[in-house]
């Protein structure tokens, strides 16, 4: 679908961004245009950083939007919390929170819908079925789901507040002696997240950088690992991957910010969780939600710490 476009006398920044204000459009489908090399300015490709010049021309070419997920009624479904306005449920590792494209299937939001079809209509964006955040496809866990669009625009604006309460474990490379916080800046960088200690001195070819604080806890030392609880009140992308990883601490499995150091034998993903979250429901009450370690890192956890 193409669409032109001139951009206003207050266009100023990133193009990409620009583009997507000026035509409404989610950043998500600005990106990809990009990266298809499918957005030019006066008949020029264009990158996302060139800067947004009032009154340039441009086209740019963006896939139709997905539709709701289909229904699948075969799909694995663990309900941790349900209200008549929201649901809590489970992902398990190497499952999507929803689809990227028409069509997809074998996602959580995919399950989700099956059981519960009022939530195809929930989000503003129909692929979401009604998901209210996202989880990395190797992290397990809590994912919240609204049941209609009040209750969806009434989680994301306590989400976008830090009024909801996200924890996570993790099992990450090293003995950690103490708690602590972490407020490091984070850029993105193609698919990475990078810390910016100075957002004044940012280095080229990453994004503005974003705020992000990370708690953590150690709750269980082993002999060459810990696990942390981790509590964060930002969520910014691959926010406690980036920020453990730079305290020197990478989470185990996690061979995009650990590499070599962060790998265990066994171990076929990256050992975060997103284990509690806690929240005032559209209709006033506090709801909270636990989803427990999974077997497959209660099992590495047991194998390290007799090693």
């Amino acid at each position: 679908m193409r669409r032109e476009l001139v951009l206003p006398a207050s266009a100023a920044g990133r193009l990409d961004r620009a583009v997507a204000d000026a035509l409404g459009l989610g950043r998500a489908a600005v990106k990809e245009a990009f990266q298809r090399g499918a957005v030019r300015v006066a008949g020029r490709r264009a990158r996302p950083a060139d800067p947004a010049a009032p009154g340039a021309a441009v086209t740019i070419d963006v896939e139709a939007p997905a539709g709701p997920p289909a229904a699948d009624v075969t799909a694995p479904l663990r309900v941790l919390l349900e209200t008549p306005r929201l649901l809590v449920v489970e992902k398990p590792a190497g499952v999507a929170t929803h689809p990227l494209r028409e069509g997809e299937t074998g996602t959580l939001a995919n399950a989700v819908v099956a059981r519960y079809p009022e939530c195809a209509a929930a989000s503003p964006a129909a692929r979401e079925g009604g998901a209210v955040q996202r989880l990395d496809l190797e992290t397990s866990g809590a994912v919240l789901f609204a049941r209609d669009r009040a209750a969806w625009e009434h989680l994301h604006a306590e989400l976008a507040a830090r009024r909801v309460e996200k924890t996570y474990l993790a099992l990450v490379a090293g003995r950690v002696a103490a708690g602590g916080t972490t407020s490091v800046p984070l850029a993105q960088k193609g698919a990475r997240a990078v810390p910016v200690p100075d957002p004044e001195r940012a280095p080229k070819g990453v994004s503005r950088p974003r705020e992000a604080v990370t708690h953590w806890e150690p709750l269980r030392r082993l002999p060459a690992h810990t696990v942390l609880e981790v509590r964060i009140e930002t969520g910014v992308m691959h926010q406690i991957r980036a920020h453990l990883a730079n305290l020197g601490h990478p989470v185990a499995g996690d061979s995009l910010y650990g590499g070599p150091a962060a790998a265990v034998p066994g171990l076929a993903r990256h050992a975060l969780h997103a284990h509690r979250i806690v929240l005032v429901g559209p209709d006033g009450a506090r709801v909270a939600a636990e989803s427990p370690w999974p077997a497959d890192l209660a099992a590495v956890e047991a194998a390290l710490a007799g090693s």
